[in-house]
Order: structure tokens, then C-alpha cells, then sequence
């Protein structure tokens, strides 16, 4: 949505990129500001000039201290060069210059306090390749080089190295030094202090004019100290004893000391403040993992310029990303309405500047070979970004005496509003109710949930006021978010007071909606005309990203006395117009529906809040799941009801169990029976032996003929060669000149024999029985399961 004063017109969500940059890199800046006279008409949630502090300068000038004493462990080294490579190749700024040094103490001939690591340096693409490497330079002093902790020496170089060398003409911006250190001022070893017996007193006093020339120089100290017994009181001093006044007023950006329990928190912290001092905002990432692994951090809406910087512990671990909305990014150059800049890749610590990140989960990949995946990876991202806001004044026309409700809404500056507490921490609200007739009078706006504010941490700022008795005339109400690391912003909307009830009155109200691209939003507009004269209203929709919600109907005619009701409806725009912003986890549109009487001047007579959360249309699956399912349910069940036919045809044609028997030519049966087993695809074949002088049935494979039951009753006889025929006790079907084949009287159904545990009874037995193929007496006592 378009800005008064400082950014005109409507900033499409990836256009105008270079400016977003520019204006986040200015950072957070401290307003609250005399407000102008009001205007008493209602032009919309106007923005009012940024003033009370100027904005947040673009760049940081900051010196990297490093205790290079000999309590240092090797590890703690190693953390000390990452902490100082993490915060250099994070920061945002093209413009920002570091420069970074180690320090112990000057103990004996040709020693010295400090040594120079990396000289003034420009963070643009090549000062942060060179930042990557020159850290490396960092050392822990050996014996006989200097072993103890100079502090006022450190301090001293790190404003001559912040103060000394600038052209005259440039603006001065912020200066800040980090001290890193594990210990407590240790000088007693150091000539340069006296003799042995004063040392630590003439120390003192070097401190306290190092510190004072800091704070004459504009040097804010940040220290961090690290380690078994670091001196905490010592530590508060030297933050306390450089310039205090730091990038914005608020209470975050104000110098202090911090303290680790280990080395291996130091990075994260020296990120951290250096965040606070820079006015940037720190979001730490997830547990370090050993690669191969895959890491997520989110990237806030607010953000328009952003590092994620990833300490990989060991230079050959590659880095892949990947954006919110599953795409494989560059790391140099634009890609998809973003700007990409990676620096450190060859490194320990590397970092992916991003301008205008698309906010939202992003996922970073850490592949190493084998023997390099020892050290965990860590990430973290650095950011800043524009606050928006959007501000309401309910009834826009009260009398002297009534009670008004003020609304400030946190969001994107496109109009996405931000409903994430952890975005705006530390957010400063300042409200201000102005008009004719009484002296200007402070709001207080909260997010509690309590009084008339609905719900707690949703982004919405609420809070009331009593119209004053002697007001008349204009009524404006203003209210300015300001917070570290964000932008501000100043809105305000005005109104009038009336002597009486508006001649139009209006009652509109949205709920919440979730909805898809293209969907259409509608409510009720209640309208009252008291006089006899007509009058038009126009809507429109405010405080939004212009084309992603539209109005209809935009304008209406009350007739003379009319009450009535319209409807009206609100329709978000198609996909296309989100672009790649609309992930899976939606976009809340924030805006508001106004109806303004154009036959009374523009004045405001209705507002109506909306919350429109977005996402995208679901796919085939998520949209037709239940009839997919019904179809696997129904597919599944035919499939099991044709295995369960086929199981019963092909029992029902087993020819298990079959008893047949040969008949002479005389229709007699001769003696002996075969009962078939199981078959060849539910055939069970056999042969006739010495069919001319003893015959019987045998079981043999590729035999002339084979019998199935057939499910009808009975069985099917084949013969080598073709032909099929019915086979029952009562109609025999010839096999050769004087031999016919029948079934025997009784059917065993086509089951297994039962298994028993202990040796089977016995069975009697008649001469000439064939079971299962076998030649066999006759079972009389023969059962099936």
C-alpha cells in the first residue's frame, strides 16, 4: 500500500527491490513525534513524517577484539575466529567496514599488545571473501610472546582503528567494538605499567581513559566474556564506559556485557549482540547436526534484506538452499524477485545475503565426504526489514463525551498481516489522540486480549478513550510501531466531530474467512438515511496490497429516509496475483472495508476490519481424497471378492478326493478303486495298466486321460487329444474297447487329510484299492477334513 511522505504509491511484493533494501538497511529507527495539526476529513491511514530521532544510519563501522591470551584452549580459539567470521560475513550492509584484531599483552622486548589481523575492510562481495580468510590469521600467544590481557590497549586500538583514517566529508555512522574475552585484565607482567607493585592500579586507570576517550569518540563496547571465571563487574564497566547512545533508543540497542558458560555458545551470542548493536534481528536455528543433514530456519515477512549464515566446522562441507517454496536457489545473482550474494563458501563459516527473501521455512542442505563429518553445522539467520501498519478509528464521527476504540495492526508493508509474536518482539506502540478543541492526548494500545482488545499476540493493538467535552471539529488519531531491526511506521486516520448523529449511519462486520485464490467473501451493510436527501457512499478497500482484494459494490444511493441492507462481498484476487509468497501455509490478508459519504464530504461513517487467511487451491488429491478413497475401498473389495470367487471355483474343481472306478464292457465294476489327489491346474491325470489282463488305475503325469469335479455335480473327464465328457456314478464314459470309467458311489470332498500328532490308526484294506495314485487296498476307515 502506498505511503505518505516517505514511500509514495503501491509497492508491488518483488518490485522495487532495490529500494526495500535501502530502506531496511537504514534499520530501526525511534519516533514519536509532535503530530501535525489534523485535517478533520478523512484521507485514509495516512503515514506522518518519521521524526524525534533521524533515521538509523546504513552502515555500521565495527572493530572485532580478539583475547588471544595463553588460557585460551585451542578449541576456545577456533570458536573465537568462527564467532568473528559469523557476525562480519552476516551482516547486511554493503557499506558496513570491519576491522578485526587479536590482543593479549607486551611482556618483555619485542612483544607487542595486539596483533593486526584484518585491515579496515568494506563488506560488499569482495571485502566478505577476504573477511572469510584473514579471520584465520587469529592465534593463541605462545609462551615468552606476551600471554596476559591488556584491555585498555585493546580498547584504545579499537577506536584508533574506528576513528583515524575517514574521509572528513563522510557522515559519521555508528562505531562499535566487540571484546571478546575469557578472562580479567591481566597487566601485572607488562612494563608498560610501571613498576610490578602498581601495575594493576595504573591499569585501572588506563581503563577508565581508554574508556572515556570511546565515549568521547562515539565507541559503543559490547564485551563477551567466556570461560571458567570471566570478570563480570569488569565486563559491566567497559560496556557501561564507552558511548551508550546506540543505533535506536530503544532499550535493546543500548551496550551491555554478556556471559557464556562455554566457548561453544560464544558465536551464537556474539551474533546476538551483535544484532542488538547493529539493529538487526537474530534468529537462531535449530540444533546443530552432523552432515549430512538438513536444517530449517524461517526468514519473517517483515524482512527485506537477510543473511543466513551456516558455521560448518569444516571448509569442505557443501551448503545447498532451498526457498519456502521448494525451489533450489542460486547463490549469486537474481532469481525469482530475490538477489543472492554467498560469501565464506571455502571457509568454515559461509553466509548467503539474500535481498527481499522470500519469507517462510527454508531449508538448508550440509553434504560432506567421508572424514568430514565430524563437527556438527550450525545455522542462523541475520535480518532486517520495514514495519507496516494499519490503523482504525471507531465511531470516525463521534460526539464530545463518547467513548472511541482505536485499532493498530501489525503487517507486511504489502498489507500481510503478521500474526507471529516472535516477528515483531520488542515492539514499542505509541498512540496519540489529536483535535480542535483540546490539548493532545496519549493512547495506550495493547495486545493482551483484555477490554476491547479480542485476542492476546495476534498482531492487533487496542485501546479506548472519552472523546473530550470541549472537542469539536477535526479528530485524528496516530499511532507509531517502532522496534529494533524493523523500520517504523506512523499512521493515522482521521474524522470529525459532529454536534449530532451523522445523517448516515452504517454497521458492517467480517468475519475471519479461510479461503482460496479467486474465492468471494460476503456480508450485510446495514444503512440508515435520516434526511431527505439522498446521498452516495462509496467503498473501498484500504490498507492492503493493491489488487489481491477488491470491493463490490463500490458505490451505492440512499433515497431520502431509506433504511435498508446490501449486500456486500470482498474477492480475493487469482494465484497468479500472489506469485511464489503463497506456500502452503497460506498468506493473512489484512485490510479494511471503508464507507465514506461522499455527500458529506468524504466523511467516514462505516469500517469493517479484514482477516483473510490464503491458501492455495488443493490439488486433485486434496480435494477429491474421499472419493479416491471410496474407489481404492471399492476397488479393493472387487478384487477381493473375484480372489475369493476364483478360490471357490478352483475348490469347487479340485479334483481331491475323486473316487473312480473301472466298468467292463458288461456295465459290471470291476474290482478296486482310485481316489484321485490333488492336481495339475485342477486336472489330476492317470492311465489304465495291463488294461487287457489285470487293469487299474494309475496316477501318471502327461497320462491319456485326467478327471476335475465339475462344480455342477460330479466331474469332467478329458481325454489326450481332446474331447470332454460328464462323469458320474450313474452314466460311465468309455476310455477303450470294453472299459468305461465311472465314480464311485461315494464323493470325497476335495479336503486334506487330517494331521495328527501320534502314528495314524490302522486301516483295513481290500485287494486292488488305488489311493492317491498308489496301488492300494481299499480304506474303509479313510477321513477328510
Amino acid at each position: 500500500m502506498g505511503r505518505v511522505g516517505r514511500v509514495n504509491g503501491v509497492r508491488e511484493t518483488r518490485k522495487g527491490g532495490a529500494r526495500r533494501a535501502a530502506l531496511a538497511v537504514l534499520g530501526a529507527t525511534a519516533v514519536l513525534i509532535s503530530l501535525s495539526a489534523p485535517t478533520g476529513r478523512y484521507s485514509g491511514s495516512d503515514a506522518l513524517p518519521v521524526a524525534e530521532t533521524e533515521p538509523a544510519f546504513p552502515a555500521v563501522d565495527y572493530a572485532v577484539a580478539v583475547d588471544e591470551s595463553a588460557s585460551l584452549a585451542d578449541a576456545d580459539m577456533a570458536v573465537e575466529k568462527a564467532a568473528a567470521a559469523r557476525i562480519a560475513l552476516g551482516d547486511v550492509s554493503a557499506s558496513s567496514r570491519i576491522t578485526v584484531f587479536g590482543f593479549a599483552a607486551a611482556e618483555g622486548p619485542g612483544q607487542h599488545v595486539v596483533d593486526p589481523v584484518c585491515s579496515r575492510t568494506t563488506l560488499d562481495a569482495a571485502g566478505r571473501k577476504k573477511i572469510a580468510g584473514c579471520v584465520d590469521a587469529l592465534r593463541k600467544r605462545k609462551d615468552g610472546e606476551g600471554t596476559g590481557t591488556d584491555f585498555p590497549s585493546a580498547i584504545t586500538q579499537g577506536v584508533h582503528d574506528l576513528t583515524t583514517g575517514l574521509d572528513s566529508g563522510e557522515p559519521v555512522r555508528p562505531r562499535v567494538l566487540f571484546l571478546l574475552t575469557d578472562g580479567k585484565m591481566e597487566v601485572e607482567d607488562s612494563p608498560k605499567y610501571g613498576d610490578k607493585a602498581h601495575r594493576a592500579a595504573e591499569g585501572e586507570r588506563k581503563l577508565t581513559l581508554a574508556l572515556k576517550e570511546a565515549a568521547a569518540q562515539g565507541v559503543q563496547i559490547w564485551p563477551l566474556g567466556f570461560g571458567p571465571a570471566p570478570d563480570e563487574k569488569q565486563l559491566a564497566r567497559i560496556a557501561a564506559g564507552g558511548y551508550q547512545k546506540g543505533c535506536t533508543e530503544l532499550p535493546s540497542a543500548k551496550p551491555r556485557a554478556s556471559k557464556v558458560s562455554g566457548a561453544k555458545d560464544v558465536a551464537t551470542n556474539l551474533e546476538r549482540i551483535f544484532a542488538a548493536a547493529h539493529c538487526m534481528r537474530h534468529v537462531e536455528g535449530p540444533e546443530p547436526q552432523r552432515p549430512p543433514a538438513t536444517l530449517k530456519i524461517a526468514i519473517s515477512p517483515l524482512a527485506t534484506v537477510g543473511s543466513i549464515v551456516v558455521d560448518k566446522g569444516d571448509p569442505k562441507v557443501r551448503i545447498t538452499y532451498t526457498d519456502p517454496a521448494g525451489n533450489k536457489v542460486p547463490t549469486s545473482g537474481p532469481f525469482h524477485g530475490s538477489s543472492f550474494e554467498l560469501a565464506g563458501s571455502t571457509g568454515t563459516v559461509e553466509a548467503l545475503k539474500i535481498v527481499d527473501p522470500l519469507p517462510g521455512v527454508w531449508k538448508v542442505r550440509a553434504e560432506a565426504p567421508e572424514g568430514h563429518r565430524s563437527l556438527p553445522v550450525a545455522v542462523s539467520v541475520l535480518w532486517q526489514g520495514e514495519l507496516g501498519g494499519a490503523i482504525s478509528l471507531t465511531p470516525s464521527s463521534p460526539q464530545a463525551g463518547d467513548r472511541i476504540t482505536v485499532t493498530m495492526r501489525v503487517q507486511t508493508r504489502e498489507g500481510y498481516q503478521i500474526t507471529d509474536p516472535r516477528d515483531y518482539a520488542g515492539l514499542r506502540v505509541r498512540s496519540e489522540l489529536t483535535g480542535d478543541g483540546f490539548d493532545p492526548r496519549p493512547l495506550t494500545l495493547t495486545d493482551d486480549g483484555k477490554g476491547e482488545d479480542e485476542k492476546a499476540s495476534d498482531g492487533t493493538f487496542t485501546g479506548t478513550a472519552e472523546v473530550p467535552a470541549g472537542a469539536h471539529g477535526a479528530l485524528k488519531a496516530s499511532a507509531t510501531l517502532t522496534a529494533a531491526g524493523l523500520s517504523s511506521d506512523t499512521r493515522s486516520e482521521g474524522g470529525r466531530i459532529a454536534d449530532s448523529e451523522p445523517p448516515v449511519t452504517t454497521a458492517l462486520e467480517f468475519t475471519r474467512a479461510d479461503v482460496h485464490p479467486g474465492a468471494r467473501i460476503t456480508s450485510t451493510l446495514d444503512l440508515h438515511n435520516t434526511q431527505n436527501t439522498p446521498h452516495t457512499l462509496k467503498l473501498s478497500v484500504s490498507n492492503h496490497k493493491a489488487g489481491l482484494l477488491t470491493v463490490t459494490p463500490t458505490e451505492l444511493t440512499l433515497k431520502p429516509g431509506e433504511s435498508t441492507t446490501r449486500e456486500v462481498t470482498v474477492e480475493v484476487a487469482p494465484a497468479d496475483a500472489f506469485g511464489d509468497r503463497l506456500t502452503d501455509d497460506g498468506l493473512t490478508l489484512a485490510g479494511d472495508v471503508t464507507v465514506v459519504d461522499t455527500t458529506d464530504d468524504n466523511l467516514a461513517v462505516g469500517h469493517a476490519p479484514l482477516n483473510v487467511h490464503v491458501t492455495p487451491e488443493p490439488g486433485i488429491w486434496d480435494k477429491y481424497w474421499w472419493g479416491f478413497l471410496a474407489a481404492a475401498v471399492l476397488v479393493a473389495a472387487s478384487v477381493a471378492a473375484v480372489l475369493a470367487l476364483l478360490r471357490l471355483r478352483r475348490a469347487r474343481r479340485d479334483p481331491r478326493g475323486l473316487v473312480l472306478r473301472l466298468v467292463d464292457e458288461h456295465g459290471e465294476f470291476l474290482p478296486g478303486e482310485h481316489v484321485a489327489g490333488s492336481g495339475q491346474k485342477q486336472w489330476y491325470e492317470f492311465g489304465v495298466a495291463e488294461a487287457h489282463i489285470s487293469p487299474r488305475i494309475e496316477r501318471r503325469a502327461h497320462g491319456p486321460y485326467a478327471v476335475q469335479r465339475n462344480p455342477n455335480g460330479g466331474a469332467i473327464l478329458r481325454r489326450r487329444g481332446g474331447g470332454r465328457s460328464a462323469l458320474s456314478a450313474n452314466a460311465p464314459v468309455e476310455l477303450t474297447d470294453g472299459l468305461s470309467l465311472a465314480l464311485g458311489e461315494e464323493t470325497h470332498k476335495a479336503r486334506k487329510p487330517r494331521r495328527q500328532k501320534s502314528t495314524p490308526p490302522p486301516t483295513a484294506t481290500a485287494p486292488g484299492t488305488d489311493t492317491g495314485g498308489q496301488n492300494s487296498t481299499k480304506t474303509f476307515d479313510q477321513t477328510y477334513l
